[in-house]
Order: structure tokens, then sequence, then C-alpha cells
């Protein structure tokens, strides 16, 4: 018996800068989702490894895809139409969560999902930016282009990590809201990423309006990556393509508009020392973006660091070790330093 047809799945967006808080909030959003409802959740990393998939847990109302390589608006637009269309037909969702990278402009996102091809199939509801108010703090993070156009594009806005802050400071953000970016948006609180589900579920349709035109470094980098797939039809990152070894690790980089990324993937027979590695997390330098999920003495853990913060959780994740690094242009500590410091934390090999 044929299928009925996918019709009006309500389709949320998660946008956001590095380290603000989206995967956390959508943890929370899923851990309150109806029981009734079977979420799918894109995860769309500007790393080659492939970390943010490995901070959920399995459960059989809820499949997790990664597109790891790039940015969901240039560098993966060739290939995202392709992967949301296989996902949606086999999965069936009753709702779609996307996390776009943090680097990402939000604006062909929704041109694509609003467009011909899921006319009908997904209905997009209010598009949510999260903001730590201490981003405001850099003068570069106000004037950058994308930061400010996600802020824009919002429907809502939830201001996380305020359990951090003092009345002052979350107050002072959402004056420079009102002041920068006048127009209809609800702002909330939500501390430790809780933004209630009811947000999601109740919210509206994406408002109408003249989306913002992606900056010129993502237009440039989608042109190049539509030759790339002209060139190569069919190119898709496969991160089982090269998979790790005991004592040879897989190590990826990337770089583009105006950051670069630096990762490895260990084989799970690789432990690692917990107090080496928070003390080799502990050295880095502040402004890096660290991600991973690390097989430890201690067990499994998470590292996810922002702002200089990078506590170890548990981890369910137990089929490699995988770490990020994100720095601005410029700002990567050299990587065959990196790596001789990560295999001197090494405990043991089985």
């Amino acid at each position: 018996m044929a299928r009925p047809p996918l019709r009006d799945i309500p389709a949320h967006l998660i946008t956001g800068f590095l380290g603000g808080g989206k995967s956390t909030l959508i943890h929370h959003l899923i851990a309150h989702k109806p029981p009734g409802e079977r979420w799918a959740v894109l995860i769309n990393e500007f790393g080659q490894v492939g970390v943010d998939q490995t901070m959920f847990a399995e459960r059989d109302d809820v499949v997790v895809q990664a597109l790891p390589g790039g940015c969901l608006c240039c560098q993966l637009a060739t290939v995202l139409q392709t992967s949301l269309v296989q996902l949606l037909r086999r999965e069936r969702p009753d709702r779609l969560i996307i996390e776009p990278s943090g680097l990402g402009h939000p604006s062909g996102l929704i041109e694509l999902l609003r467009g011909e091809a899921f006319a009908g199939v997904l209905s997009l509801r209010d598009v949510v930016t999260v903001l730590d108010p201490r981003r405001l703090d850099d003068p570069r993070a106000r004037g950058h282009e994308t930061f400010l156009d996600q802020l824009r594009l919002a429907d809502g806005v939830a201001l996380t990590m305020v359990d951090r802050l003092d009345a002052a400071r979350v107050t002072a953000a959402r004056d420079w809201l009102a002041e920068t970016l006048p127009g209809e948006r609800w702002v909330v609180e939500a501390p430790h990423g809780r933004l209630p589900v009811a947000r999601l579920l109740e919210g509206g349709a994406h408002r109408e309006g003249a989306e913002p035109a992606s900056p010129a470094a993502h237009r440039a980098q989608a042109t190049a990556q539509a030759q790339i797939q002209t060139q190569t039809p069919g190119l898709l990152l496969d991160l089982d393509a090269r998979a790790p070894r005991v004592g040879a690790p897989v190590r990826e980089s990337g770089a583009s508009l105006g950051h670069e990324s630096l990762g490895w993937r260990w084989h799970a027979d690789e432990v690692f020392a917990a107090a080496a590695i928070t003390a080799w997390l502990d050295a880095l330098p502040a402004a890096l973006r660290v991600k991973g999920v690390l097989h430890t003495d201690t067990g499994w853990v998470t590292v996810n660091r922002a702002r200089n913060d990078a506590p170890l959780s548990p981890s369910e994740w137990r089929r490699d070790s995988r770490l990020e690094l994100i720095a601005e242009a410029g700002g990567m500590p050299d990587a065959e330093a990196l790596e001789a410091g990560l295999v001197g934390c090494r405990r043991s090999v089985t």
C-alpha cells in the first residue's frame, strides 16, 4: 500500500553564532517534545569531523543526521536538497529541526525551504536565533554581517548563558536588540538552553519579508562549490571513507568564511587520561571553539568549550573519539604541536 504524501511538516531553524548554545537548546527541546511526535534533526557543522551528532543519544522517536564540512547556505548548498529529501522520505517525521553552522547565513536556507522543491511538504515556522549576551561585548561581533543577519531574520531570540550573567547585562542585551534590530520578534531568556518547547509547538509561520542577501563571502563559496559539484557529480562528505586505526588518527582541516577548522578522529580503543586532556584543553588559547567526544580513563565524555568554558560531561557515544577546533583565520595553533600534545594525553591502547 502506498504511503500517504508528506504534508506541511513544521520546520524550524535554530541559528546563532559559534558557541551560542544551539545544540544545548535543541537537547532541551527534544527532552520536552510531545511523546507522540517523531522528530528529525539535521545538524550542519563548519568543521570536517562531525562532532555535534555524537552529543545526541539514540532514541526511536528522534533521528539525527549530520552534514559536516562547511556551511549549508554555500559550501553544502548543492547537497542539502538531496539529503533533506532523502531524510524526509526515509524518516517521515512529524517535525523537522535544522541547526545551521554558527557561521552560516540563513537566507539561502530559508529560500530553499520555502521553494518549489518543498512546497506543500514543509511549513517553515519560527526561526529562532540563540544569543549569548556576552558576545555583544566584542565590537567585531556587533559589526559582523552574518551575526547581525542571523538576528534580523529571527522570529524569536533565545538569550542563552543568562544563568552566568547578572540582571543588568541581560537587560542591556534586550535594550541592544530593541535598538539595533527593530521589528516584531519575541525575546526569551533560556538559562541552560531551556527554551520552552511551546515556543516551537505554538509558533506561527516565519514572517514574510525581504530576506537580507548572503554576504559576498558566502556567495563566493557557493559559486566555487557549485563548480566542484559539477566537475565531480554526487560528491558527498563520507566520514567512513578514512576510518581511524589504533595509533593512526585521521586529521581533517578546512578554511573558509574567515575561519579555519582542525579536527581528529581516533579509534575507539585509544584511551586518554582525563586529567591530561583537561590540562591540555586549559592550555589552549581562550578564543578557540572546542568540541569533542573522547574515550578517557573515566569513561566516554563530551567537550564543549566556548569562551574558555570546557567542562567534561558523560557521553553515550562509543564509535570513536572526535575533537574539533575552530579559530578565526590565522588564529589556529600549529597542527603538529597540537597533535603531539594529544598523543601525550593517551593513557593506554587496549
